[in-house]
């Protein structure tokens, strides 16, 4: 099912959604421009969680001494923005445009720009802690996105989500039912991926998981409270 648009964002461009996507574009445009470069740009770029488990557990300065240490964990923020294809960013772009708004809208740009970051983090911890010794790369911005679905979970419950299906069929659908219905694919794919059941490889099921979780956790901790409209006679 691919969301189309929601009930619940008053406005569909706001400042951080979209400037989140600016960025994320442009440097998949410069991905492209370095086609030859592009395995050396991910090795670079990309969040490797054995490397980054090792700044957590070593006590002493890692292979690579500090500068290499710098890297690994600033490429907890830097993998966020790399992807490896067009489907890729264009999934990840859709999922941030549609829901993006709506919990910008509550937080205000500031604290939603930090809500992003801090689901991304989550994310990656949850990838570390599950598999703390794998060398994969990590990258893409779908951490951070899964954030903005949890947040999206809780703050707007009666959210409605305009759903395109095969054949060309729109629905609607409640927001409730759309982002349960993605958040038990990602828990039985991971499931099935870490009891060795082969789920579709290359995909951070556990990065999605931590990431919803965080947003579902810190979303409404974030969101500026509404103010009621009172009314009068």
């Amino acid at each position: 099912m691919i969301p189309i648009r929601d009930s619940a964002a008053p406005r569909r461009f706001t400042a951080a959604t979209c400037a989140l996507i600016a960025v994320n574009l442009a440097v998949f445009a410069y991905e492209l421009s370095i086609r030859a470069n592009l395995n050396q740009f991910v090795a670079r770029y990309a969040m490797i969680p054995a490397h980054v488990a090792d700044l957590a557990t070593s006590s002493t300065a890692p292979a690579g001494g500090w500068p290499g240490a710098i890297i690994a964990a600033a490429s907890v923020f830097t993998a966020m923005f790399v992807h490896a294809g067009f489907w890729h960013i264009a999934g990840n772009m859709l999922y941030l445009f549609i829901f993006g708004a709506a919990v910008e809208y509550r937080m205000g740009t500031r604290r939603f720009v930090i809500f992003y970051f801090a689901s991304g983090v989550a994310a990656a911890a949850a990838m570390i802690a599950i598999s703390p010794g794998s060398e994969v790369p990590m990258i893409g911005a779908s951490g951070a996105i899964a954030g903005v679905l949890g947040a999206y979970f809780i703050l707007y419950p009666r959210g409605r989500i305009t759903t395109g299906i095969p054949l060309l069929v729109f629905i609607e659908v409640p927001a409730v039912i759309y982002l349960l219905l993605w958040f038990g694919v990602q828990l039985c794919a991971g499931l099935i991926e870490q009891s060795g059941g082969g789920a579709a490889a290359g995909v951070a099921w556990w990065a999605h998981i931590g990431g919803f979780l965080f947003g579902m956790a810190a979303g409404p901790m974030m969101a500026r409270v509404q103010k009621r409209q009172r009314r009068t006679a």
